[in-house]
């Protein structure tokens, strides 16, 4: 049997709970320098998955799979030195690894390589790099990445402020759940920027993002009903039970098309 068929056959063993398998399938193929079977060894060890977990071991199986130019092992080698899970902390070494992976096209590592710009963490603070990593990332779909690109075009981080673009990356983000851009999304729709002003809209937004159940940050959640709170204000009763019904038609939509 081939590399290739015991590799497969072990994802196969993995999917269905036999750890035990899949754990002797890609040691065998690892300890003969098959990068993926390397990387998904590391994943084991790292979750705790059919063996004790073990971040140094983890880390180890993710450099030799990094170091063969594999894009998943790069990001995840990123993720433990940007922690200090099994290797001592390096925001840089982190930056390194997720520079590598980004240029492959992992499209989690683009995402981190822009926060890491934006933040000036592991490198000179630079918010052209940061836009940069983000469209990448956003083009391809991540949430996160949108959201934070949303930011950047709403603050006029670099680009020109562009409430339009923001509101664009915003709903984007939004449409996959994403309580932080919900509930910018909600501010836009208060202040009129991007968008017209609609108190029914904006309550609908920072209603679901207060709502969220998807493990935002608690500080979100609470802002969105801070902010929810200061639209009701403006609004008559008629026009947040409307916003309230808005609300669950948007969540019974999954955020599509609100």
């Amino acid at each position: 049997m081939s590399e290739n068929a015991e590799f497969v056959k072990g994802v196969k063993a993995y999917e269905e709970g036999d750890y035990a398998t899949a754990l002797l399938l890609f040691r065998q193929l690892a300890d003969k320098g098959y990068a993926a079977a390397q990387h998904d060894l590391g994943v084991m060890y790292a979750n705790g998955v059919g063996v004790p977990q073990n971040y140094q071991e983890a880390a180890q199986w993710f450099h030799r799979a990094a170091a063969q130019g594999h894009a998943r092992a790069q990001h995840a080698l990123g993720i433990m030195y940007k922690k200090g899970e099994g290797v001592p902390q390096d925001a840089k070494a982190a930056v390194s690894w997720w520079r590598r992976a980004a240029e492959q096209g992992h499209v989690d590592a683009q995402s981190n390589l822009g926060v890491m710009f934006h933040r000036g963490e592991g490198v000179p603070q630079d918010y052209l790099e940061a836009v940069r990593w983000y469209h990448r990332a956003a083009e391809q779909g991540h949430a996160d990445a949108q959201s934070n690109l949303g930011v950047m075009y709403h603050r006029g981080e670099v680009v020109a402020q562009d409430y339009l673009e923001a509101v664009k990356w915003y709903h984007r983000a939004a449409e996959q759940g994403h309580a932080f851009a919900q509930s910018n999304l909600g501010v836009m729709y208060a202040k009129g920027a991007g968008v017209p002003q609609d108190y029914a809209r904006a309550h609908m937004w920072f209603n679901i993002a207060a709502s969220s159940g998807k493990g935002y940050a608690r500080e979100i959640r609470a802002e969105a009903r801070k902010m929810r709170g200061k639209v009701e204000k403006k609004m008559s009763s008629a026009q947040i039970t409307e916003a309230e019904q808005l609300a669950k038609e948007c969540i019974k939509k999954n955020y599509k098309g609100c």
